[in-house]
């Protein structure tokens, strides 16, 4: 009996190993201040299972989506930017600001929401960010809060 024990244990050992290697592709991700707005609920439940070529996953925070590993990032309620000189941009029938560059990420803000939208793009990967966020914003724009503000010089961005 107790090689059956031992095999019976093993076999559990095994079991929980597969289950805890399953529950590893969840990403951590800082919820934004107002993600508890419902609002971003209604965002939430209509972001794409794939963007720009990479499937979604799991996140362990409230109003967040993410694709890759993460390559893209977003979170809903973070707080609507005032008026602005930088790059302004309308994709997918959504105004986004365009932030400085990071070295190693891109960030948008929805503009004129809200509760805001940011969405990270890491950088160096072979993405068309137009293209993704164009895709993003066609996808959630039905969810928005109606727009208060628009962009008034915005940046043309390549038709792809």
């Amino acid at each position: 009996m107790p090689r059956i024990r031992r095999l019976a244990a093993a076999g559990s050992a095994v079991i929980v190993a597969a289950f805890l290697a399953g529950c590893s592709a969840t990403v951590h991700i800082e919820p934004a201040d107002d993600a508890n707005n419902p609002a971003c609920a209604a965002v939430s439940v209509l972001l794409p299972n794939n963007l720009g070529g990479f499937d979604r996953v799991w996140t362990d925070a409230q109003a967040t989506g993410a694709w890759g590993d993460p390559t893209i990032v977003l979170r809903c309620g973070v707080e609507p930017p005032a008026p602005s000189t930088l790059n302004c941009t309308t994709l997918g029938g959504v105004d986004w600001l365009v932030l400085d560059q990071e070295e190693n990420r891109q960030r948008l803000i929805t503009y004129g929401r809200d509760p805001a939208i940011e969405v990270n793009i890491r950088r160096g990967e072979e993405i068309d960010f137009a293209t993704v966020v164009d895709k993003l914003s066609s996808s959630i724009q039905s969810g928005l809060a109606p727009a208060t503000a628009n962009c008034t010089d915005r940046v043309e961005t390549p038709a792809s």
